[in-house]
């Protein structure tokens, strides 16, 4: 198991985001988190990434507790982050961004997965090869996320975060960024993927989890949800076509079944069964409760 998260709870200003969170990512896998906005699910990313110290509980990379550690320790430990919203340096070139990511690798980085250089991620995302002396505000919106994926791959991470990658890209480009995620599972990284939208995320997923009012309320398999997906888009609240299997076709007898139909009664929602967004922290929680970094302040 690369990573564990274990009685997580975390937030800010003393009040509590995330509560109890338990989560499981093994190398070469990739773990889809969904949840509707204001869920908790960026704040998960930022307290496992070293951006928002928690209450209380365990963040751990091969059996090293991580948990409160800064963000730059974190990192060198292992854990990349592609933040939402791609965060790339406005004027930078694209060959500047590469350079400093790279001179960031982690010191014991050999032997512990795949070696990645710049010639490595520009094989990899080649529309970066023909961006090279292009600066940050030069690029589209899809060749900022394949800037923030090479960048962060070049710190040599045995753990990836992925905070909606896809967000605002057109969809062939969207459809791109999942290609190259389920490469880097293959290549043998632990991926943890934040993802609104659910047919996205059975895309790439080997499991599902589903994190509401900062609650994990579901977890199974990839192909459990795909038989039923009924119980995640009842959290979710969103009707729609049925999800395609991985060859793109939708399933003989579901074509005109909204996903959100039938039962979804182990599911916790609606009503005073939600807990408040911001609850008390737990009773042993640490005074402190500042983040120990800006989101702005991450590591290539």
């Amino acid at each position: 198991m690369m990573l564990r998260v274990s009685g997580l709870f975390a937030g800010y200003d003393g009040g509590t985001v995330l509560h109890d969170i338990d989560l499981e990512v093994a190398a070469g896998r990739v773990h889809a988190l969904v949840g509707r906005n204001g869920a908790g699910k960026s704040t998960l990313v930022h307290a496992i990434a070293g951006l928002l110290r928690p209450y209380r509980g365990v963040v751990s990379v091969d059996g090293r507790d991580l948990a409160g550690r800064p963000a730059h320790r974190v990192a060198r430990a292992g854990v990349g982050l592609v933040p939402q919203g791609r965060r790339v340096f406005p004027r930078l070139t694209v060959a500047e961004h590469l350079s400093l990511a790279a001179s960031l690798r982690r010191r014991d980085a050999t032997g512990s997965g795949p070696n990645w250089t710049v010639p490595g991620v520009l094989e990899l995302l080649p529309r970066l090869a023909e961006r090279l002396r292009h600066r940050g505000n030069q690029l589209s919106g899809g060749e900022q996320q394949m800037l923030a994926i090479a960048r962060a791959l070049l710190t040599q991470p045995r753990v990836l975060l992925l905070d909606e990658p896809g967000e605002g890209l057109a969809p062939e480009l969207a459809a791109r960024v999942r290609e190259v995620i389920t490469g880097l599972a293959s290549a043998g990284l632990s991926v943890l993927l934040v993802e609104q939208q659910l047919q996205h995320a059975v895309e790439v997923a080997d499991r599902i989890a589903v994190l509401d009012y900062g609650r994990l309320v579901f977890a199974d398999s990839t192909a459990a949800v795909r038989a039923n997906p009924a119980p995640v888009e009842a959290v979710l609240s969103v009707a729609g076509a049925a999800i395609p299997d991985r060859t793109g076709s939708v399933p003989s007898g579901q074509e005109s079944t909204p996903i959100g139909s039938g039962s979804a009664r182990s599911v916790p929602t609606g009503g005073t069964e939600r807990p408040a967004l911001f609850a008390d922290p737990p009773p042993d929680a640490h005074s402190s409760t500042s983040p120990s970094a800006s989101p702005s302040s991450s590591a290539p």
